[in-house]
């Protein structure tokens, strides 16, 4: 018997890192969904001021198991 697993799509952010925001984003999503197996992640985002960034932004894909 083969697993079901289902994909929503979530936005996340960080002042530290990339990896931070990832991790923002698993901790965020396991709060409503369980059995995340994998992030996919779509696209990056930094946002700069004063010539320094100031926010790492990620717009991932998350896929979990369905009871």
């Amino acid at each position: 018997m083969s697993n079901i697993m289902k994909v929503i799509e979530v936005l996340a952010e960080s002042p530290k890192s990339w990896e931070d925001a990832v991790t923002a984003a698993v901790v965020k999503a396991s709060e409503s969904v369980h059995g995340i197996r994998s992030v996919y992640i779509k696209e990056f985002e930094a946002q700069v001021d004063n010539n320094k960034v100031v926010n790492w932004r990620i717009n991932a894909k998350v896929t979990f198991e369905v009871d």
